[in-house]
């Protein structure tokens, strides 16, 4: 049994162990009651992840000591990061595998199931894997393509350097071998992920590659759309925006995490852009790409956060409607620069101040998505709701998991869609988040 919990990233490493697994002649179940080995890719990247992959851990290791699981394994971030303390407070994982050591999990769970696990850790700036065969999760018409590991921007709030080391960008050729196998399978959207995915090529090729690499992928027979996430904002070239907006496979979605609008919070950051330079880059996407859908994530509540701070950022998210829009109260990661500040600001403040953001934000989503009423648009089908005539859909604004969806409603005969069928909608009505829609024959 494999249970992946945190960011699409990890999933990917979750997508590459099993299959290893697979090709090591492993089975797999979802029932618990049937698992000889359990692994928990985890996750410590904010507090509420961290709690997650603890509780994960605990009642899996009841599990093992009730001896109804022969070993449990935990891999990933939370493991890289406190494995001494897992060791010790979790004695019943029976090993750990680090974020640089996803090749080793063959071994290790033969090793577990011979009662000899050991911990297995590799260098953080080793480089990323390669030429593994994954088994994909997200049910097949899509999949994420992590084009880099680990991150050289060192923001004074984030803890990831520290347990998936410096940048290391994946080879173009393993990305496009990667892609064409995942294309031979059925995806028909790649989605490409990294802790930025701006700056791919950087290490290998002394520039950045990636306007090269999505011009490559677009070649790809079978892909429909390519979508971007975690685009830093400074290092978004005007080749990358020519790219976008040229290459009709390419999604007109950008998703560019700003984190705030206060200079003075940027610069305590240790953030690489100022406001004026978030703004010039925002008109410029939106004037090369007038259709161009926007997502971003922000923090409030970080430390030295001031009242004018934060009324600051409310006005630039008011000002700038961004598309899409997701807020966290900042988390307080020990071993971070930031954790150590004096001037934390209080939970419930940090709270308020995010409900204030997400209320601004739902005023502009419902009118974002007034403005798509009477829209003709290219859909993903996703499935069909349960009992009703209505099936399920994404646009090119929404991402998987963290964006809205359209709700295709039938009129008559249902045509029996397949999920990942590309159908045309119009548009018809809105809510602040989701779209209905009827089936274009035009």
């Amino acid at each position: 049994m494999f249970i992946s919990l945190g960011c699409d990233k990890n999933l990917v490493d979750s997508e590459m162990m099993l299959g290893m697994l697979k090709d090591g002649g492993y089975e797999f179940t979802s029932d618990e009651s049937e698992a000889d080995v359990v692994v928990v890719n985890t996750c410590c990247f904010i507090n509420d992840a961290k709690e997650e992959s603890i509780n994960t851990l605990l009642e899996l290791s009841e599990l093992r000591r009730q001896g109804r699981i022969k070993a449990l394994i935990a891999a990933g971030c939370l493991a890289q990061r406190y494995r001494e303390e897992i060791q010790e407070e979790i004695p019943e994982v029976d090993a750990i595998v680090g974020t640089t050591a996803i090749e080793e999990i063959v071994k290790s769970v033969e090793e577990v199931l011979s009662g000899a696990g050991r911990n297995h850790y590799a260098d953080l700036d080793k480089a990323p894997v390669v030429g593994a065969k994954r088994v994909v999760t997200t049910g097949g018409h899509f999949a994420y393509l992590k084009i880099a590991e680990g991150c050289d921007k060192r923001c004074t709030y984030c803890i990831i350097p520290k347990v998936r080391g410096p940048y290391r960008s994946v080879p173009m050729e393993e990305l496009l071998r990667q892609a064409e196998e995942l294309a031979k399978e059925g995806a028909k959207e790649l989605i490409l992920v990294a802790q930025e995915t701006t700056l791919y090529g950087v290490d290998l090729y002394g520039e950045k590659r990636l306007p090269q690499l999505l011009r490559a992928l677009a070649r790809i027979d079978g892909i429909k759309w390519i979508r971007l996430l975690y685009c830093y904002p400074e290092e978004i070239t005007d080749e990358l925006i020519e790219v976008m907006r040229t290459e009709p496979k390419v999604c007109h979605y950008l998703d560019l995490p700003i984190q705030h609008a206060s200079d003075r919070i940027l610069r305590r950051m240790g953030r690489r852009t100022n406001k004026g330079q978030l703004s010039a880059r925002i008109r410029a996407l939106r004037e090369a790409i007038p259709d161009i859908c926007l997502r971003t994530t922000l923090i409030v509540g970080f430390p030295g956060e001031t009242e004018e701070d934060f009324e600051e950022l409310m006005q630039f998210v008011d000002e700038t409607e961004f598309d899409r829009l997701g807020v966290f109260a900042y988390s307080q990661e020990e071993d971070t620069p930031a954790a150590a500040w004096p001037d934390q600001v209080e939970e419930e403040v940090k709270e308020d101040r995010r409900r204030q953001v997400m209320e601004l934000q739902q005023e502009i989503s419902y009118d974002r998505s007034e403005g798509m009423v009477g829209r003709v648009l290219d859909v993903m089908i996703e499935g069909k709701a349960a009992d009703e005539d209505v099936y399920v859909a994404r646009t090119y604004r929404d991402a998987p998991d963290v964006d809205g969806y359209l709700f295709l409603e039938l009129d008559g005969a249902d045509p029996q869609f397949m999920t990942g069928d590309f159908v045309k909608a119009l548009v018809t009505d809105s809510s602040e988040y989701d779209l209905i829609g009827e089936i274009c024959h035009e």
